[in-house]
């Protein structure tokens, strides 16, 4: 069996489908710029979620010794906590993960107030909904204190 290579795409929420078809976009025409022969798995759930249907695909193919490559758009595209162990995988099967649109390096502050933001919106969202205001204020004040600092 050819492997082949995936294009792995997630959102948040339903909100975010526009910039899911600009992600596929962007992979599919990394890809087909490539040679790539390719497939799509998209996802919709929070980069904190390890059980989305795709994700756990994902997982399922690298094990299988399915897939040469995957490709996404920005690293926390795949997973926001725990990439790491992802790569471990993908590197004890011999699979490559090529991240489309790599941004500059944070320093560790950033990154810090950029995980801290992503568990509050998660479990935010979790407590008062997504689109609930209190949230969007809650929001609003941490990044404000932030901001201060």
């Amino acid at each position: 069996m050819e492997k082949v290579s995936i294009d792995y795409c997630r959102v948040s929420s339903n909100d975010q489908k526009e910039d899911l078809k600009r992600q596929i976009q962007a992979v599919s025409d990394y890809c087909v710029s490539k040679g790539y022969k390719f497939r799509i798995i998209q996802d919709l759930g929070s980069g904190l979620n390890y059980k989305k249907k795709g994700l756990k695909e994902l997982i399922q193919l690298i094990c299988n010794n399915q897939i040469d490559r995957i490709i996404i758009n920005y690293k926390d595209r795949l997973i926001r906590f725990g990439y790491e162990i992802i790569e471990q995988l993908c590197n004890q099967n011999d699979v490559k993960i090529d991240v489309i649109n790599c941004t500059e390096d944070k320093t560790y502050e950033e990154e810090l107030v950029a995980d801290v933001l992503s568990i509050i919106t998660v479990f935010s969202s979790k407590l008062y909904g997504s689109r609930s205001r209190k949230t969007i204020k809650i929001k609003k004040e941490l990044l404000a204190l932030i901001n201060q600092h």
